[in-house]
C-alpha cells in the first residue's frame, strides 16, 4: 500500500543517516582531540582511570625537581667534604715533618693554622639554596639529617609520600662548651646511672686495678636530645692520680641531634683517656683510661698503690647556654711547637681524617642513590604517559579509515534519502 502520510522508505533512509552522521560527528572528534575518550561521557571508568594517572604524572614531574635540588645539595657537600680531607691530609703532612727536631715547628704550626681556617672557609661555604649538610650544631630534633621527596606510593587506600633521607656529617671546627649556669641531672631518673653518678666513687690504687661501670640510656640505640652535655669530674687524687678537674668542660661531651648513647659513651671515653694523656703523659694511657661498650663506660684506675682518684659522671639538660661543637673541633687543639704536642696532633690527625673520609662517603652513597631514584622516576613518568596513552589516545590510522567509510556511507544515505522522497510523486500519474 502507498500512502502520502507515512513514507517507510524515507523514515529508514532518515533514521539510517542519522546513524551515519553520529559515528561521523565521534570520528571527527578523535581525529581533532587526538583522543578516544575525551571525556567521562565516552567511557566514565576510562576517563577516571586515567585521570589518577595524569595527576600521579604530574606529581612526579615535582619529585623529579625534587630529587634534582637534592641531588646539587648533596654533591656540593660531597665536594667539600672531599676538599675537606684533602686539606686535613696536608695538615698531616706537616704534623709529620714537625717530627724532625731540627726544623722551625712554630712556621709549620702556622702553616696548620691556616689549613685549618681553610677547612671552616669550605665547611661555611659548603650550602646549596641556604642548606649546609657539613654543619649539625642546632639544638632542634630532627635538625641533623634532611628529607628529600622521593616517590609517591599509591595503594588501595590512598596516596603516600617517600622520601630519602641524607644525614648531616659536621665537620665544623668549632668547640663544645657546656652552659655554666646549668644544674647538672644525677638522679638514676635520668641518663647516666651507675659508678660515680652525679656523686664522686672513689678509684683507690692497688695491685689490681680497679674497675668501675656507668651506663647511659637503657639502650646504645637509645637517642640523645641535641645539645645535651655530659662531663667526667676527677677529684680527691693522691700520689701520682691525674689532677682535679676544675670545670666541667675539661672533660665533656655535647650531644648533637642524631647522636646515641653509643656516641655518648664513645665520645666521653676518647675526652677521658686525652685528658689523661695530656696530665700523666702517654706513658699512662691504660693504666687509667676508660673504655666505651655500647652504652657503658668502663673506667680503670690506676695500677699502683696510691694512686688514688675519684669520678662523677654528669649529666646536663640542653639549654642556650651550651654549644655543640664540630665533629673536627679536635683541631684547634693541634699543637706540633713541642715534641710531645706533635707526638699527640700525629694520633689525633690520623681519626680527624678518618671522619672527613667517613663523611665524604655518607655523601656519596646518598648521591648515588638520588641519582638512581631520578632516573627511575623520569623512567615511571614515561611508562605513566604511555599506559594513559594506550586508555584514552585515538588509533589515528583507523580513525582515518573509519572516517573515509563514513564519508561514503553518508554520501549513500543522502542519496537513499532523496529516493525515498521522490517516491510519493509517482502516485500523480493515477490521477491524470
Amino acid at each position: 500500500m502507498s500512502s502520502i502520510l507515512t513514507n517507510n522508505g524515507a523514515m529508514v533512509a532518515l533514521q539510517t543517516l542519522k546513524s551515519i552522521n553520529s559515528g561521523l560527528a565521534d570520528t571527527q572528534k578523535e581525529i581533532s582531540t587526538g583522543k578516544r575518550v575525551a571525556n567521562s561521557k565516552d567511557n566514565s571508568a576510562v576517563w577516571a582511570i586515567s585521570k589518577v594517572m595524569e595527576a600521579d604524572v604530574k606529581g612526579f614531574k615535582g619529585i623529579s625537581d625534587s630529587l634534582n635540588l637534592g641531588q646539587s645539595t648533596v654533591a656540593v657537600a660531597r665536594q667539600a667534604a672531599e676538599t675537606t680531607t684533602d686539606l686535613l691530609t696536608q695538615i698531616k703532612g706537616k704534623v709529620v715533618a714537625a717530627q724532625e727536631e731540627n726544623v722551625d715547628r712554630q712556621k709549620i704550626q702556622t702553616d696548620i693554622d691556616a689549613l685549618r681556617n681553610q677547612i671552616s672557609s669550605v665547611v661555611s661555604a659548603a650550602q646549596f639554596n641556604g642548606l649546609n649538610l657539613l654543619s649539625n650544631t642546632e639544638q632542634v630534633a630532627d635538625s641533623g639529617s634532611v628529607n628529600i621527596l622521593a616517590s609517591l606510593d599509591r595503594s588501595g587506600t590512598g596516596v603516600t609520600a617517600s622520601d630519602i633521607t641524607v644525614s648531616k656529617q659536621d665537620l665544623g671546627v668549632g668547640d663544645s662548651s657546656i652552659g655554666t649556669a646549668l644544674t647538672a641531672l644525677t638522679t638514676a631518673a635520668n641518663n647516666v646511672t651507675g659508678f660515680g653518678d652525679g656523686a664522686a666513687a672513689a678509684l683507690t690504687g692497688a695491685a689490681v686495678a680497679p674497675t668501675g661501670t656507668t651506663t647511659f640510656g637503657g639502650a646504645a640505640t637509645d637517642t640523645v636530645a641535641a645539645g645535651t652535655g655530659f662531663s667526667i669530674d676527677i677529684t680527691a687524687t693522691a700520689a701520682n692520680g691525674p689532677s682535679n678537674t676544675t670545670d666541667r668542660n675539661d672533660i665533656k661531651y655535647v650531644a648533637r641531634d642524631g647522636d646515641t648513647m653509643a656516641d655518648v659513651t664513645a665520645g666521653l671515653a676518647a675526652a677521658f683517656n686525652k685528658y689523661i694523656e695530656s696530665d700523666l703523659g702517654a706513658d699512662n694511657v691504660g693504666t687509667i683510661n676508660a673504655t666505651a661498650s655500647g652504652n657503658t663506660l668502663n673506667f680503670t684506675g690506676a695500677d699502683v698503690v696510691g694512686d688514688n682518684f675519684s669520678v662523677a659522671v654528669q649529666e646536663y639538660a640542653a639549654n642556650a647556654a651550651t654549644t655543640i661543637g664540630g665533629r673536627l673541633q679536635e683541631l684547634s687543639t693541634l699543637d706540633v711547637t713541642t715534641q710531645a704536642g706533635a707526638d699527640s696532633a700525629l694520633e689525633e690527625i690520623e681519626t680527624l681524617i678518618q671522619t672527613a673520609i667517613d663523611s665524604a662517603a655518607a655523601f656519596g652513597s646518598s648521591q648515588g642513590r638520588i641519582e638512581t631514584q631520578a632516573d627511575f622516576v623520569s623512567s615511571l613518568t614515561d611508562a605513566l604517559k604511555s599506559g594513559i596513552g594506550a586508555l584514552v589516545d585515538a588509533d589515528m590510522e583507523a580513525a582515518s579509515a573509519r572516517l573515509q567509510a563514513l564519508q561514503v556511507q553518508q554520501q549513500l544515505g543522502v542519496q537513499a534519502l532523496s529516493i525515498a522522497n521522490q517516491a510519493p510523486q509517482s502516485l500523480l500519474s493515477l490521477f491524470r
